[in-house]
């Protein structure tokens, strides 16, 4: 019997190749066994772990904000990751959340979304970008603090919606320059994170790794 642990990961339907690969990958070398979780598949049973990727852009409807035409939505990939955390977060099985997924963690818990940082904030830097560029402040005592271990660091960018009003019993935990919030935790649960940024394409960075790595750590335990 395999000692990886089975760490879903979610995708839409029409999700590129490149993005799978590098999602699969991390989790992999974190020592994780990955699993694609899409609308049209079926959910395996035995799944230790939970990482919500990136995508397209959560509908408004689900936290009261304005419909937009020229964003593409998934609401099928909203359904599902919405059933998925039902299910995940009373097991206390831990979640990960990647830019959407940090968003719809935070949806979930009943927070809202900024629809369009560039359109909302006159300061905002369009920082779009796969490398780490983008200068992150780290809360000191938090998970995130101790995952990384650093207190400050760079991450890369490919968000255009953001994390507003902050759902229940979520803390804010790194912010940006921009003073936007780019991480999320809930200090109650054993591993629900949740950032605004790739770690799955920072393969190198160590830092970083550390939160994949964490989160399979924290699936083999439970």
């Amino acid at each position: 019997m395999s000692s990886r642990p089975l760490i879903g990961i979610t995708t839409s339907d029409h999700k590129s190749f490149l993005a799978w690969a590098c999602d699969r990958l991390a989790v992999w070398r974190a020592g994780g066994q990955p699993v694609r979780l899409s609308p049209s598949r079926e959910i395996p049973e035995g799944l230790a772990g939970l990482m919500i990727g990136g995508g397209d852009d959560i509908g408004a409807q689900l936290y009261g904000g304005e419909m937009r035409l020229d964003v593409r939505v998934d609401p099928a990939r909203d359904r599902l990751e919405l059933a998925l955390l039902e299910r995940f977060l009373p097991q206390q099985l831990p979640v990960l959340g990647i830019c959407r997924g940090a968003q719809i963690i935070n949806v979930h818990c009943g927070g809202t979304l900024i629809g369009d940082i560039y359109t909302t904030y006159d300061h905002v830097r369009r920082q779009r970008t796969v490398l780490p560029r983008k200068h992150v402040d780290i809360a000191t005592g938090s998970r995130l603090h101790t995952l990384l271990g650093v207190s400050r660091c760079r991450v890369n960018s490919l968000h255009h919606q953001a994390v507003d009003r902050l759902g229940d019993a979520l803390e804010v935990v790194a912010r940006d320059r921009d003073d936007l919030i780019q991480a999320i935790e809930a200090p109650t649960h054993p591993y629900l994170i949740g950032v605004q940024w790739h770690p799955e394409f920072l393969l190198f960075n160590r830092p970083q790794q550390r939160l994949i790595r964490g989160l399979v750590d924290a699936a083999r335990q439970h």
